[in-house]
């Protein structure tokens, strides 16, 4: 099989051998414009793309391809039903990313609780050389021992980091679907865990249902100067609506490393917004090395798995 990488940037740091040798030919592109791709994918068994779009022309103009593989776990950049109805499998990497996400939503919540940024800024400012003593405690530090977490999607994601929350000491409810009536014995209702949470943290996917689904009225919800955290999807809150709790006061902080437009262009509420106690990361909480890795690996897989006429893997 020759195989084409129509976006390798952002994972051109990682050994590609394993997918290599699945293949007789690698070809690899930094970026390809939508212009470009379909004479890149021409003539090839096997397309790898993350971010650019496969839609129905494409697949349907591209004669050789049997194969089409994503650097992700969202696969909504290709049309399946275009590649199911020429029998081409797509598929993704899953779980990949557990560790290093979770470990990121609990570094912003130990960034919020201990004023990380806040102090930091400071120091470099000069305010430690102003002090009369030989610290300052200008920003109120809290504890995350004893705090409640509350989770809003409860996969591998939602249960890595309550593993790391209940380590801290941390008291962990889960939410119940959105919108449910009934509630599992182990799950709460949205609404009382938006009023019980010292934090509440987003890991659960977008959908057209939940869109915006943490809005004003939600924020009013939640407890007086309580963490919210998305490590999640952009789109699952009304950034407007968490801006304004913010400079209100309702919300204590805010963390997140996705908005709704990516990559951001300065026109977030959020992005516009100056405050001590907000934090913005650039969509970096999948992006460790080892995670990163094991997108290629899982990726050798599912092509060494088409080639031996088993299914791994395959979304459509």
């Amino acid at each position: 099989m020759r195989g084409v990488i129509l976006d390798l940037a952002s994972m051109e740091d990682l050994d590609l051998t394993p997918v290599a040798n699945q293949l007789t030919a690698l070809d690899c592109h930094m970026i390809s414009s939508p212009e470009q791709v379909a004479e890149r994918i021409a003539g090839y068994d096997l397309v790898i793309t993350n971010k650019v779009v496969l839609d129905q022309a494409l697949i349907e103009a591209a004669q050789e391809l049997k194969l089409i593989c994503v650097f992700a776990t969202g696969t909504d950049v290709v049309d399946k039903v275009a590649a199911r109805n020429r029998g081409i499998p797509v598929c993704n990497a899953v779980a990949y990313g557990v560790n290093a996400v979770a470990q990121h939503a609990i570094s912003m919540m130990l960034a919020l609780h201990t004023q990380l940024i806040a102090y930091h800024q400071a120091v470099l400012q000069g305010r430690w050389e102003q002090s009369e003593q030989f610290c300052f405690l200008d920003y109120p530090i809290r504890e995350m021992s004893g705090r409640t977490l509350g989770i809003i999607g409860y996969g591998h994601l939602g249960q890595a980091v309550a593993t790391l929350a209940k380590a801290f000491g941390m008291q962990v409810l889960v939410a119940e679907r959105l919108n449910s009536t009934a509630c599992r014995p182990d799950r709460v209702l949205l609404d009382e865990l938006l009023a019980r949470a010292d934090v509440v943290s987003l890991h659960c996917p977008l959908t057209p249902e939940n869109r915006h689904f943490i809005n004003a009225e939600r924020l009013s919800q939640m407890k007086p100067g309580s963490f919210l955290i998305n490590t999640a999807r952009g789109a699952l809150v009304d950034e407007q609506a968490v801006a304004d709790a913010l400079v209100a006061g309702h919300l204590g902080g805010v963390a997140t490393d996705v908005l709704e437009e990516e990559p951001s262009r300065g026109e977030s509420p959020l992005r516009k917004l100056t405050h001590p106690n907000l934090i913005i990361t650039p969509h970096i909480a999948w992006g460790s090395v080892e995670a990163r890795q094991r997108i290629i690996q899982q990726t050798a897989e599912n092509i060494e798995a088409f080639q031996q006429g088993k299914a791994l893997r395959i979304v459509n």
